[in-house]
């Protein structure tokens, strides 16, 4: 009778990587514009009408013309897809895409999706946040990657950064 080898114990993690506090990202969104049913859900976006960067690593204002892709789930998540470019206060333009995730119990997605305010511990809206950019004084920027923690507003997305180190 052959026996099985136990199971390797689980390696022990180190400790997760200290998150530093970038910015916060105050965008004004238009309404919501549906694609209808597509493969994985209904594709829609909104259309990002600017709004302002503040933070002790970045400052600027978002540049109107971005778009918010989203996939709005048949198990209730959004899937987002943001892409925009903020121009730092120094006039440097710097690409962002931000790729994420937002859910919550469906009586709390509805009363968000009819606009009416709700705390943000009530549901989950999470993103991976990178950016692309030549200036010379933000070459850094394109080896940062943040994580984004959101707010949705009636009409406004407020997104949190902060730095993974």
């Amino acid at each position: 009778m052959s026996s099985t080898p136990e199971p390797a114990a689980p390696a022990e993690l180190p400790p997760p990587p200290p998150l530093l506090p970038m910015a916060q990202v105050r965008c004004d969104v238009g309404a919501v514009v549906s694609l209808g049913q597509a493969a994985y859900g209904e594709r829609r976006f909104v259309p990002l009408a600017g709004g302002t960067v503040r933070g002790p690593e970045l400052n600027g204002t978002l540049v109107e013309g971005g778009v918010d892709w989203q996939v709005a789930r048949a198990d209730g998540v959004l899937d987002i897809a943001a892409h925009y470019v903020i121009r730092a206060d120094d006039g440097a333009l710097i690409e962002v895409r931000s790729d994420g995730l937002r859910h919550g119990p469906p009586e709390v997605m509805a009363r968000l999706a009819r606009g009416e305010p709700i705390e943000p511990d009530a549901y989950v809206f999470r993103t991976i946040v990178r950016f692309t950019t030549g200036a010379p004084a933000w070459l850094h920027l394109n080896r940062t990657v943040a994580i984004g923690v959101g707010r949705r507003e009636p009409r406004r997305v407020v997104l949190s950064l902060y730095r993974v180190t």
